[in-house]
């Protein structure tokens, strides 16, 4: 007899919802940053440099760059590389829109390339098909936190000239072939929501080996201006140059002692992530409505997110359905994401369509992101393997 489901008046699996992530603040980050805000320096101060090194020394990169946000990383990276009106960067299309406007923020095109299936990472073959002479590089979105693969996006960067940026966001502790996510490409980018591994609040970092593409978004982040307000307290100037258009998408002194905390555990909490994700593979590796992504065996995989596929010939109802049902449990499920090239936006500025990108779109249909965070419980985590069997076995054909 089948279990009454809780969007059909039965009793959920959870009384109060669990998230699909969630920030981890403990007193250790509390007292860093109120020693910042007891400090002379809240932005512009001594911990931008200090996080900045840590950050990189983490990934082992030569250079991190801070900035306000994951968006602003992104934005910062296409300038370092020149993007301009008349270029155009190939964007995977199962990525927030973040990963494609700041193509356009810089007067450029984003050429949208599809997935690969089992992973939904961008699709090498495709990328290859839509590389033109006016392709000035490539954006790689490590999925979920599950590094692309970058051993055939190299090979294509270095066939045609071009440029490759990861857009890690979902990513940072994870590794392809044993090179940590930061090291993968011409320029990585990182944002610190508070969703994502360790946060600022809001805040994002650039990693990089070229020392010239740092400085040119050192100052990009400050208003297009060589100096900041420390270096010129420090050599007792007020002089300052604006040299180039730039935007105020500095980060502050207290959200950078946050992130300078949050970064030493971020080891351990990577292994929970990993640990939930091995738990989830082994419960639902006996439900055959529910196919977990397909992780490479090259890779270490960072589980920012739990994406799920539902075998929609093998039930009565929708991913739409699932959705409502699994929050009707008490699971706060998401949905990673609508593809780009189908947002309004694009449709309108670039004339795309359903069609372009069919891996991604048919994906889109089936697709959900179960909770993940390192603060979950392994009764957490039962409740969510209880309430997809739950539902499952209810919508069994």
């Amino acid at each position: 007899m089948k279990t009454k489901l809780a969007v059909d008046g039965g009793i959920p699996v959870r009384q109060t919802m669990l998230p699909y992530g969630r920030q981890w603040i403990d007193e250790d980050d509390i007292t860093a940053v109120t020693a910042v805000l007891r400090s002379d320096w809240l932005t512009t101060g001594p911990n931008v440099p200090e996080f900045e090194t840590a950050f990189a020394g983490f990934v082992g990169a030569r250079e991190a760059v801070a900035v306000s946000n994951g968006t602003a990383a992104l934005h910062a990276a296409m300038h370092a590389l020149g993007i301009g009106p008349g270029d155009e960067v190939i964007v995977p299309v199962m990525t927030f829109a973040a990963s494609a406007n700041c193509v356009v923020y810089q007067g450029g095109t984003p050429v949208f390339a599809d997935v690969q299936a089992d992973t939904l990472l961008i699709d090498p073959d495709d990328v290859a098909a839509k590389i033109t002479a006016r392709t000035k590089a490539i954006v790689a979105v490590d999925y979920a936190g599950q590094p692309c693969d970058y051993e055939r996006l190299h090979t294509l960067a270095r066939q045609h000239g071009l440029k490759l940026v990861a857009d890690a966001c979902h990513a940072i502790g994870g590794a392809y072939r044993e090179m940590p996510v930061g090291t993968l490409a011409d320029l990585s980018t990182f944002s610190l929501h508070p969703v994502k591994h360790i946060t600022t609040g809001e805040g994002g970092v650039i990693t990089t080996h070229d020392d010239e593409m740092a400085r040119r978004m050192r100052v990009f982040r400050n208003h297009g201006i060589t100096t900041d307000h420390r270096q010129r307290a420090e050599q007792g100037a007020w002089f300052y140059e604006m040299v180039e258009l730039g935007y105020n998408y500095r980060l502050t002194d207290f959200q950078c002692a946050l992130g300078l905390s949050q970064l030493r555990k971020l080891p351990g909490w990577v292994a929970r992530r990993q640990a939930i994700a091995r738990t989830y593979d082994a419960a639902f590796a006996g439900l055959t409505a529910v196919a977990p992504l397909t992780t490479r065996p090259e890779v270490s995989h960072a589980y920012h997110l739990y994406v799920v596929r539902f075998d929609l010939s093998q039930l009565t109802v929708d991913r739409n359905t699932l959705f409502q049902a699994l929050r009707a449990e008490g699971m706060g499920v998401n949905l990673h994401y609508i593809p780009v090239h189908l947002h309004p936006f694009y449709r309108q500025r670039l004339g795309t369509r359903p069609g372009l990108c069919p891996a991604a779109e048919a994906a889109y249909a089936e697709i959900m992101s179960l909770p993940i965070f390192p603060q979950m419980s392994d009764e957490d985590v039962q409740d969510v393997i209880t309430a997809v069997s739950k539902i499952v076995t209810a919508y069994l054909n």
